[in-house]
C-alpha cells in the first residue's frame, strides 16, 4: 500500500538503478581502447503498478538489462568482406615477391640471356672453327641455364613459404574452432536472456568468429546462445553449438568414386609431382592390362572443367595400365593396383564414369568422420573460376592460389620455355656434326624398359609425343683417312625389301640398336644400356649423325646440345659441355663431308630467336610464338597477377573497413556519450538519495508526533 515505506523502496530502487548505470558507463569508459569490445547500455523498466485511489501508484524502476549494442547483420557482411580482403592481401604480399624474380629491369635476367644464346649462335656461323667463339656458347649457355635454374628455386621457395603460411594457418583454424566452441559451452551455463547476458563472452566469441573468417569464409547461423552453426561458404559445417569438426593438411591423397555397380577393387597409383590436380575419369570400362581391350580414361587437372589435350588439340585418351607399364599424364605417371598392393594387378572392372582425385601434393580436408575426408582445397579451373564447392575465402584461399594457380602456372610455363628451347634446339644440333666425329655416344635420355614403344604413353621417354615416322641417317668413316665408307637410313627390317622407316607407335628402344646393328653392323654396335642407347664404333672406325625426319636422335639423346627437359634438370649435353668440338656449327653434307667452315646448324639455331615454335602446357592451348615472345608473355602475365591481387584487395578491403566503420557505429564506445550519461547517472544517484533522505524525514515528523 503506498505510503512513505513504499516511498522509501522507490528511492532505494531508483538508487540501484542509477548506481548499475554508472558502472555500465564506467565499463564503456574503461573499454574504450579494447579491440572487439561492444558498447553496453541499461535497460530501465518502471516496476510493478498498485491500484489506488486517485490512481495507480507506481513502486519504481528496475534496471531489467545490460544490452550488448552489436549489430549481427553488418557483422556477417563485415566477415564476408574481410574474409575475400584476407584471400588477396595475402596473395598480393606474395605475389610481390614473384614479381621481383621475373624483373628484367634490375639486372641480367631470362630475356637477355636467351638473346646471349642466339647472338653466341650468329656469331659461331661467322667463323665456325673458331674455338673462343665456341667457348662463348658454353659458357653463355652455363649462364642462362643458370638464371632458369635460379627462377624455378626462387618459385620453389616462394611454394614453401605458401606451405608454411596454409599449415599456420590450419592450425590457427583448428584452435579458433575449440575455442569457440569453448565460449559456447560457458555461454550455455552462464548466459540467461532472462536475468543475466553474458556480454563478455558474446564479445570474445565475435573476436574469435573475426579471427576465423580471416583464415577461412564462413557463414553463421545464430540461434541465440550457444547455438550457432558455422560452416565455410561452400557448406562444410565447421562447427555446431559445443561441436566441431576438424580441417586437416595432408600429402599425396587419392580419393575413389565410383559408380554403383561398380566391382572395381583397386585404386591408381601414381609418381611425380605436381601443383594441379588430377581428375581420372573412366571414358571406355574394361580391365586393367597390357592390351589394346584395357579401360580407358581421360585426365583433368581441374576437377574436370578442361581436360588434357594432344597436339591436335583432341582430347587425350590413355589406357588403364599395371604398375610396370605406367602411362605419362602430366606430370605424373598413372597406373591401377590392388589397394593393398600397388604392384598387383586388380581383379575387378572399371566402369564408364568412375573417377579418381589425385592430391599429388598438401590438400585441404574437412573430417566430419574419421572415414570420410572431403576435400575442401582451395581450387581454380583454368578459365579463372573458383570451385565454389572448396574453400574460396580467407588466407587459406590466398596462399593455395599463390602455391597452385598463380606459382603452379608460372613454374609449368617456364619448364615449357625451357623444354621448347630444348627440344627445338637438340633436333637442328642432333642432325648436325662438329669439329669431332664420334667413337661412342650415349643417349642422355632414357626409356621405361628397352621392348616398349617410344611413342607410347608408357614409354617414359621424355619427348615420346615429339616422335614421328620417318628416316633417320647415319654416317660411317675410316677414323684414320675421314673418308666415308657407310651412310644411310636406319632399316627397322633388314629381312624385308626396301627401306622399313621408323615408327613410334611400333618400334622400341631394343628395335632402335637393331636397326643400326642391322644396318652399320659391319662398323658399328649399338646396345640399350640402363635403358638408354648407346653406339660404339668398331676399331678403326668413327661415325657421325645426318638427316632425322622422325626427331629420333633428339629424343634419346643422341649427338644433341642439352640434355634435361625442366629448368631444374636442364644442363649441357656431357659431351658437348667436356669437348667443344662436339658443338656442332655443320652438318654432314652430300659428299659425305664435315666442313668445319660449314655454319649451317650454327644458323639454323640462331634463327630460333625469331622462328614461331609451338609451346604448350597442361592448362594453355599449343601458341606459336618465339621463345623469346613467350618469355615476355610469362613476365607480362606475372605483372597482370600482381595488379589483379592488388586491385582486388583494394577493393574488398575498402568494402569491409566501410562495414566495420558501420558496426563501430553501433558498438563502438564514444566518450562525449559516455561523460554525458555518468554526469546524467550521478545526477539522478544524487536525487534518488534526496528521496530517500526526504521520506527519512517525513518519517522523523510522524515519529514525533507520538510525542
Amino acid at each position: 500500500m503506498p505510503g512513505i515505506a513504499s516511498l522509501l523502496n522507490i528511492g532505494q530502487k531508483a538508487l540501484n538503478a542509477s548506481q548499475v548505470g554508472i558502472e555500465v558507463t564506467g565499463q564503456n569508459i574503461a573499454n574504450v581502447n579494447t579491440e572487439g569490445y561492444s558498447r553496453q547500455r541499461v535497460i530501465f523498466q518502471d516496476d510493478l503498478y498498485i491500484d489506488f485511489k486517485p490512481g495507480q501508484i507506481g513502486t519504481g524502476v528496475q534496471a531489467a538489462e545490460i544490452q550488448r549494442m552489436f549489430d549481427k547483420f553488418i557483422e556477417s557482411s563485415y566477415n564476408s568482406k574481410a574474409s575475400s580482403a584476407e584471400r588477396y592481401n595475402a596473395l598480393y604480399q606474395s605475389m610481390r615477391s614473384v614479381e621481383a624474380i621475373f624483373n628484367e629491369a634490375n639486372s641480367t635476367g631470362v630475356s637477355e640471356s636467351l638473346t646471349s644464346f642466339f647472338q653466341d649462335w650468329q656469331n659461331l656461323s661467322l667463323d665456325p672453327s673458331n674455338f673462343p667463339l665456341r667457348q662463348n656458347v658454353l659458357s653463355d649457355t652455363q649462364t642462362l641455364m643458370s638464371i632458369l635454374r635460379q627462377a624455378d628455386s626462387d618459385l620453389d621457395t616462394i611454394q614453401q613459404q605458401a606451405n608454411s603460411y596454409i599449415s599456420q594457418d590450419v592450425s590457427n583454424l583448428n584452435q579458433l574452432l575449440e575455442d569457440i566452441t569453448s565460449i559456447n559451452r560457458q555461454l550455455a551455463v552462464h548466459d540467461n536472456p532472462t536475468q543475466n547476458n553474458a556480454n563478455g563472452l558474446y564479445d570474445e566469441r565475435a573476436r574469435k568468429v573475426r579471427e576465423l573468417a580471416g583464415i577461412i569464409d564462413i557463414s553463421m547461423i545464430d540461434n541465440g546462445g550457444p547455438n550457432v552453426t558455422i560452416m565455410d561458404k561452400a557448406g562444410h559445417t565447421l562447427l555446431d553449438g559445443v561441436n566441431y569438426y576438424e580441417v586437416k593438411l595432408e600429402t599425396n591423397k587419392v580419393i575413389k568414386n565410383l559408380i554403383p555397380g561398380s566391382s572395381f577393387d583397386g585404386t591408381v597409383n601414381f609418381s611425380g609431382s605436381d601443383d594441379f590436380e588430377y581428375t581420372v575419369k573412366v571414358v571406355n570400362g574394361g580391365n586393367v592390362s597390357s592390351g589394346s581391350s584395357a579401360a580407358q580414361f581421360q585426365v583433368s587437372l581441374d576437377g574436370g572443367t578442361t581436360w588434357l589435350r594432344d597436339d591436335s588439340g583432341a582430347i587425350k585418351t590413355f589406357y588403364a595400365r599395371p604398375d610396370e607399364l605406367s602411362v605419362t599424364a602430366g606430370n605424373l605417371k598413372l597406373s591401377f593396383g590392388q589397394l593393398s598392393n600397388g604392384g598387383v594387378t586388380p581383379t575387378g572392372q572399371l566402369q564408364v564414369g568412375d573417377t579418381f582425385t589425385i592430391v599429388p601434393k598438401s590438400g585441404l580436408f574437412w573430417y566430419q568422420s574419421a572415414a570420410t575426408p572431403i576435400n575442401i582445397t582451395p581450387q581454380i579451373y583454368f578459365n579463372g573460376q573458383d570451385n565454389a564447392t572448396r574453400v574460396t575465402g580467407g588466407s587459406l584461399a590466398g596462399n593455395f592460389q599463390l602455391r597452385d594457380y598463380n606459382v603452379g602456372r608460372y613454374k609449368e610455363r617456364l619448364d615449357a620455355l625451357v623444354k621448347t628451347l630444348v627440344w627445338e634446339t637438340n633436333r637442328v644440333h642432333s642432325q648436325g656434326s662438329g669439329l669431332k666425329m664420334f667413337t661412342d655416344v650415349t643417349g642422355t635420355y632414357s626409356a621405361r624398359g628397352s621392348d616398349i614403344a617410344l611413342g607410347s604413353d608408357s614409354s617414359g621417354l621424355t619427348f615420346s609425343s615429339k616422335l614421328s615416322s620417318g628416316a633417320s641417317m647415319m654416317y660411317v668413316f675410316n677414323s684414320a683417312t675421314g673418308e666415308a665408307v657407310s651412310n644411310g637410313f636406319l632399316d627397322f627390317d633388314a629381312s624385308t625389301a626396301g627401306l622399313q622407316l621408323f615408327d613410334p607407335s611400333q618400334h622400341t628402344l631394343a628395335d632402335v640398336a637393331g636397326a643400326i646393328n642391322g644396318t652399320f653392323g659391319n662398323f658399328l654396335t649399338a646396345s640399350v644400356v640402363n635403358n638408354q642407347l648407346q653406339v660404339n664404333a668398331k676399331s678403326g672406325y668413327n661415325f657421325g649423325f645426318g638427316t632425322d625426319a622422325t626427331g629420333l636422335w633428339a629424343a634419346l639423346g643422341i649427338n644433341t646440345f642439352f640434355a634435361g627437359d625442366t629448368a631444374r634438370t636442364m644442363t649441357l649435353n656431357p659431351l658437348c659441355g667436356s669437348d667443344s668440338g662436339f658443338l656442332n656449327a655443320g652438318h654432314i653434307n652430300g659428299a659425305n663431308e664435315s666442313n668445319p667452315g660449314d655454319n649451317s646448324t650454327a644458323l639454323a639455331i640462331a634463327g630460333l630467336r625469331n622462328k614461331s615454335v609451338s609451346i604448350r602446357t597442361t592448362f594453355d592451348a599449343p601458341t606459336s610464338q618465339s621463345l623469346q615472345s613467350y618469355y615476355n608473355s610469362l613476365v607480362g602475365v606475372v605483372g597482370v597477377d600482381t595488379e589483379n591481387a592488388k586491385f582486388n584487395f583494394d577493393f574488398e578491403n575498402t568494402l569491409a573497413k566501410d562495414l566495420n566503420s558501420r558496426q563501430l557505429e553501433v558498438s563502438g564506445v564514444n566518450l562525449d556519450e559516455e561523460m554525458s550519461n555518468l554526469v546524467k547517472f550521478q545526477h539522478s544517484y544524487q536525487a534518488a538519495a534526496k528521496m530517500i533522505s526526504t521520506a527519512d524525514q517525513m518519517w522523523q515528523t510522524v515519529l514525533g508526533l507520538k510525542q
